[in-house]
């Protein structure tokens, strides 16, 4: 499908049945600022992407090197009715959310400027690569609103609650670097290299078993929200479902006879 914000693509670099495709926003105009359209388009196309059966990593970037994206497109909200606003947030909750839940791992490669919106969809992705020069921040307090994409949650359960909450009530910018000090970024990419490292990853992920690594995201992802004795019956849960699949069988194989695995995905 033809996306007027968006592009969906297979990732540079490796062959269709990699199963590696890359969500392009696809603004650079306006440093790829999310508009009502984009996050419509973004959820229809997240949609479609998590009944692709041969989808094995989702990596998610800006078009350009000047941004990520820098959040919602304010110029598009100027004099915005606040039943219109709350229509838009709608899709924003609807589409990020599908980032935060989707079935195989969601890479964010981030390039330039992350700001606001633009940011927090970067946080809802497993993890991020982002560019050694790039500048992240969620301004919103600076705006009258406060961040509503989901960044406090994740931005707190990555660098803590007292450093979170002073980014957040002050709407100071931190670079790539403190990105990875602080554990919002996995890695760190020189400009232009990240979404070429996310690519990297992806293809690691993309060697091991797929329903392993689904029911591995599923069990880390809820498990690490709730207490431990309950997210390792989660894990016990999925790990007895993985005992009788044929992928099982042949990693086990694969193994004692010294050959790379064959996954049916079964």
């Amino acid at each position: 499908m033809n996306y007027e914000t968006l592009t969906v693509t297979t990732a540079p670099g490796t062959q269709d049945e990699e199963g590696i495709r890359v969500l392009t926003l696809n603004r650079p105009d306006v440093m790829n600022a999310m508009n009502t359209l984009m996050f419509t388009e973004m959820r229809h196309a997240l949609d479609a992407l998590a009944h692709d059966a041969t989808l094995r990593v989702l990596l998610l970037t800006g078009a350009g090197t000047r941004a990520f994206s820098a959040g919602g497109d304010l110029k598009e909200r100027n004099g915005m009715s606040d039943a219109t606003w709350r229509a838009q947030h709608q899709l924003i909750e609807e589409a990020f959310l599908a980032v935060k839940d989707f079935p195989v791992p969601a890479i964010a490669a981030v390039e330039g400027n992350a700001h606001g919106g633009g940011l927090e969809l970067a946080l809802m992705a497993d993890f991020m690569v982002v560019s050694r020069e790039a500048k992240l921040s969620l301004p919103e307090a600076k705006r009258g609103i406060m961040p509503g994409g989901g960044g406090i949650q994740n931005l707190v359960r990555a660098v803590g609650m007292r450093r979170a909450k002073q980014l957040i009530v002050t709407g100071d910018a931190f670079t790539g670097a403190q990105a990875l000090e602080w554990g919002v970024a996995n890695e760190l990419a020189e400009p232009g290299q990240t979404l070429v490292a996310a690519v990297a990853i992806a293809r690691r992920i993309a060697e091991c078993a797929p329903m392993s690594v689904r029911y591995a995201k599923l069990s880390a992802g809820r498990g690490g929200e709730v207490d431990f004795h309950t997210g390792y019956m989660m894990d016990i849960a999925a790990y007895n479902v993985l005992v009788n699949t044929q992928d099982r069988l042949e990693g086990v194989r694969a193994f004692n006879e010294k050959r790379k695995p064959r996954w049916t995905n079964g």
